[in-house]
């Protein structure tokens, strides 16, 4: 299928050919689900931890006598049922990631891609190269276009420039061509790519 493309400047740079494979399929809600349930849980740092009985402050005296007492056995202090006692089977760090064949992962990709040109939130620029290169001439422009919470996925590298200018800017997001994830295109209003970004996005995906 065929998608214009345009300048920074808002002048028309020809037309793109998208592949119908990447961007042409039915958005299947079910991939793309498990694929960013798959990312945001390897991205979870797990550092949650409790204290154990074998962890609290507590001696490990026994704190009365087993009988006669006329109260329930106990051993130490640290024992659950006590305030500020060790808590029992409480998480400790581990690893929150699990795995997701490579196959579903490029299909989510391509199911992610498919659904912004669906939805009209896809735009296709001819390059980021600037004359301009700042912060408040660049956000003017992307002003005009009206995007927000902007996504722009370039080639193999993106121009310093231009990722240098909308550094400071809170709605515009740069990655490389694979940078490229199937949760920040989703978390996006606006997805952008370069010539070279569709070129790199379709050898990464065939």
């Amino acid at each position: 299928m065929k998608a214009e493309a345009i300048k920074l400047d808002g002048a028309g740079a020809g037309s793109v050919n998208l592949p119908d494979e990447i961007f042409g399929l039915e958005p299947r809600a079910d991939i793309l689900h498990r694929v960013v349930r798959w990312q945001r849980n390897k991205a979870q740092q797990g550092t949650h931890k409790v204290k154990t009985r074998s962890e609290t402050s507590y001696s490990k005296r026994k704190i009365y006598r087993q009988k006669g007492t006329g109260g329930a056995r106990h051993g130490d202090r640290n024992a659950p049922i006590f305030r500020k006692g060790g808590v029992y089977k409480g998480p400790t760090p581990r690893s929150h990631a699990h795995d997701l064949p490579k196959k579903i992962r490029k299909l989510g990709l391509r199911h992610a891609l498919s659904a912004k040109r669906s939805a009209g939130e896809l735009v296709i620029l001819d390059d980021l190269s600037v004359d301009d290169a700042k912060t408040s001439s660049l956000a003017k422009r992307i002003k005009g276009f009206g995007w927000k919470r902007a996504l722009i996925i370039d080639g193999a590298r993106v121009d310093e420039d231009f990722a240098r200018a909308v550094r400071n800017l809170a709605d515009v997001d740069v990655l490389p061509s694979m940078g490229a994830n199937v949760y920040d295109i989703l978390k996006s209003d606006t997805l952008v790519l370069t010539k070279s970004g569709v070129e790199a996005l379709e050898a990464r995906l065939k």
